[in-house]
């Protein structure tokens, strides 16, 4: 789960839903609020919620709240490009569109098998609202996967955070 949760995370930053439109987030640091909901996740007992706590694997039933740092390239870099890195491609097709907000619905294979749909309004290159809703398989396990985001530009320099970069598929 640690694996795919910072790219799940990043995907309306990174531009999924914004094919067709130029990109929105600037370089630099960026905070970034997630609310999960994954209604096929099973109850975890508490000695295994432990376990994960002490791994850093966050706790999918609370808001989580990370920094992330993308870089003038990714800010420029087109979201069928993106998805490739992580070893997934992606037929997106855009359902609406304003200069502040798109829709968009992308049917993925490769690491990701399935549909993956995103709304994302934008205030100005420095704050974003969005929502994106999975269903099909990350590495052969299936996902039922919805998340509402807000991220914040914060500065252009990102300081210790490393900047982020997309996860390869096992055995790359």
């Amino acid at each position: 789960m640690r694996i795919i949760v910072p790219a799940l995370l990043a995907l309306p930053l990174l531009g999924l839903g914004a094919q067709a439109a130029p990109p929105h987030g600037k370089a630099g640091l960026w905070n970034i609020t997630t609310t999960t909901q994954m209604p096929n996740m099973p109850k975890l007992p508490p000695q295994v919620a432990q376990m994960m706590k002490q791994r850093g694997i966050p706790d999918m039933t609370k808001p989580i709240v990370v920094q992330i740092c993308m870089t003038q390239e990714q800010a420029k870099l087109g979201p069928q490009a993106r998805l490739a890195q992580a070893g997934t491609k992606c037929a997106t097709r855009v359902v609406s569109q304003t200069a502040t907000s798109s829709i968009s619905e992308a049917v993925c294979h490769g690491r990701m098998e399935g549909t993956v749909r995103t709304e994302i309004s934008w205030r100005g290159d420095v704050h974003y609202d969005s929502s994106s809703s999975l269903k099909g398989k990350m590495d052969g396990r299936a996902q039922d996967f919805a998340s509402r985001q807000s991220g914040d530009w914060v500065k252009a320099d990102c300081g210790a955070v490393k900047p982020l970069r997309a996860t390869p598929a096992p055995g790359r």
